[in-house]
């Protein structure tokens, strides 16, 4: 069955959490739907609910939230993770008959190729890796150039719930999955680290990031040497891409 895509929102307000939309893509789930959503978010910072031991973090948060960048939390882990102009948001909603002990690898490579297969036809090759000194670093980034000097151009989370009772079968096994990437597109490394250096600073967290680590779609391109549209219809073209990739790639069961 391929996945059902849902319209965002109409963008709101900057200061209202833009997650929220994204949870309620579990909802659809929970009626036997596998559905998927590409949206983007104002500029912001998402963070998960672990930053909140930090004792400087609300102080921090107020802080930039005055200075127009709010900062948000998520119910997966990881780690900072900045948002704004120039980031995609992929997100896919949907029923696995096994827990996430089993599957949650196959989530995070199913999302992989998703996005893979969809950069790759616009002529990015990538695959998975960590990427140490990358912001939200993880086994299951998506990575440009060679692995060993491959640099972040993606990256991954997922997110379980039970399944309601209407969807269990006798052992009761039926999970929720929320499989989410953030893949730069147009985005400014240095201003996006510099963004998240400037948060994990203010909080004392120890955290630095690189931003020769990370790569946007429009850098690969040029270096690649391929004519590079504008930012809107670079970011048309890769929503497209993904839209087609994720209508031809079933996900794990």
């Amino acid at each position: 069955m391929p996945f059902e895509f849902v319209e965002p929102a109409p963008a709101s307000q900057p200061h209202v959490d833009p997650l929220q939309d994204e949870l309620a893509l579990l909802e659809l789930a929970a009626q036997a739907r596998q559905v998927a959503q590409l949206w983007e978010a104002p500029l912001s910072l998402v963070v998960p609910r672990t930053y909140q031991r930090h004792a400087g973090f609300e102080a921090a948060r107020s802080e930039f939230a005055r200075q127009g960048c709010p900062v948000f939390l998520r119910m997966s882990g990881g780690g900072l993770v900045p948002q704004g102009p120039g980031i995609l948001n992929l997100s896919l909603a949907y029923g696995v008959g096994q827990p996430p002990g089993a599957l949650s690898d196959a989530v995070y490579l199913h999302l992989c190729e998703v996005i893979g297969r969809g950069l790759l036809a616009l002529g990015v090759p990538t695959h998975w890796q960590a990427v140490a000194g990358s912001f939200c670093d993880g086994r299951f980034n998506l990575a440009w150039g060679p692995p060993e000097a491959a640099r972040k151009i993606a990256g991954t989370a997922q997110y379980w719930r039970r399944a309601p009772a209407a969807m269990q079968s006798g052992d009761g096994q039926r999970h929720l999955v929320l499989a989410h990437a953030v893949l730069l597109v147009s985005a400014d490394p240095a201003q996006i680290n510099a963004r998240a250096n400037a948060f994990e600073a203010a909080i004392d967290s120890g955290r630095r990031y690189d931003p020769g680590k990370v790569v946007s779609v429009r850098e690969a391109l040029v270096a690649q040497g391929h004519a590079v549209a504008d930012d809107a219809e670079l970011m048309a073209q890769v929503s497209d891409a993904l839209w087609h990739s994720a209508a031809q790639t079933p996900p794990p069961a």
